[in-house]
């Protein structure tokens, strides 16, 4: 199973790793990235990504435990403590990393269940925190696809695949413009619920029962003029205290879930 063992920090495989790793222009420029964790990675085969390599560092995670990941096909490296500590990125590490295909993620792309899809669009998410938390409120939701409008972090970023506990992988995901995800969404007569103070009626007064789209924006900026335009309705979440805005990732649970009780949690 094992191809080849790799015990110098200065092989050219690892320093591509950790370009992976450090530079989004890098994760764009080959289509590659890197996985870490035993769980994510074999979500990740679940979610049809290609795996291209797998590194281990054997005192962490046994031959044992990778016979049982069943990777047969894939190329298997065994590492150094040395490597593997100048490779991995979580402060807690299990000792196994993958090098991934990413996928294009475009709209046109998107294959829906059934013909009354429910969506969450959020728009120009940066932090990866946040996003990984999206991808995580959505797949306990079992929305139909996520879509993240005028992106400013890549999706690959090995944060938001830390921060989603793997999420990024059980997810149907595209990005795009708004300009061009709003069209998208009106072709597909996709009801647009946006989240947004103005103009606004109380999110648990209106009708998800239909093929809807639920769209937030960041608690700095909150969604653009487009958005506002685009909707069947505005709807805003009441508050009680002293501030009017709460987490992105929050506040999208409160509406997914609303949207899913309405729906039988179908």
């Amino acid at each position: 199973m094992i191809n080849k063992q790799i015990n110098s920090t200065q092989n050219t495989l690892i320093k591509q790793i950790v370009l992976l790793k450090e530079k989004s222009r890098e994760r764009k420029k080959t289509g590659l990235f890197i996985i870490e964790g035993a769980r994510e990675i074999e979500l990740a085969i679940q979610g049809d990504y290609q795996i291209k390599t797998i590194l281990f560092y054997a005192e962490l995670f046994s031959i044992e435990k990778l016979t049982a990941l069943a990777l047969n096909t894939i190329e298997v490296i065994e590492v150094s403590k040395d490597v593997y500590t100048k490779i991995a990125y979580r402060e807690t590490t299990e000792g196994i990393i993958a090098i991934a295909q990413s996928k294009e993620n475009n709209i046109e792309d998107l294959n829906f269940r059934n013909n009354n899809p429910l969506i969450l669009v959020a728009e120009a998410p940066e932090k990866p925190g946040n996003i990984g938390a999206l991808l995580r409120t959505a797949d306990a939701a079992n929305v139909d696809a996520v879509i993240i409008a005028n992106p400013k972090t890549d999706l690959y970023n090995p944060n938001i695949i830390r921060s989603s506990v793997g999420c990024l992988f059980t997810n149907q995901i595209a990005t795009g413009s708004t300009k061009d995800i709003i069209s998208f969404l009106k072709a597909k007569s996709i009801n647009i619920f946006s989240a947004i103070l103005q103009e606004s009626q109380d999110y648990h007064k209106q009708d998800y029962t239909k093929p809807s789209a639920i769209i937030v924006g960041t608690e700095a900026t909150g969604l653009s003029e487009a958005w506002r335009d685009a909707a069947k309705q505005n709807i805003s979440i009441p508050m009680q205290g002293a501030i009017d805005s709460m987490n992105v990732s929050v506040a999208a649970g409160i509406l997914v879930f609303e949207a899913k009780r309405q729906r039988g949690f179908k």
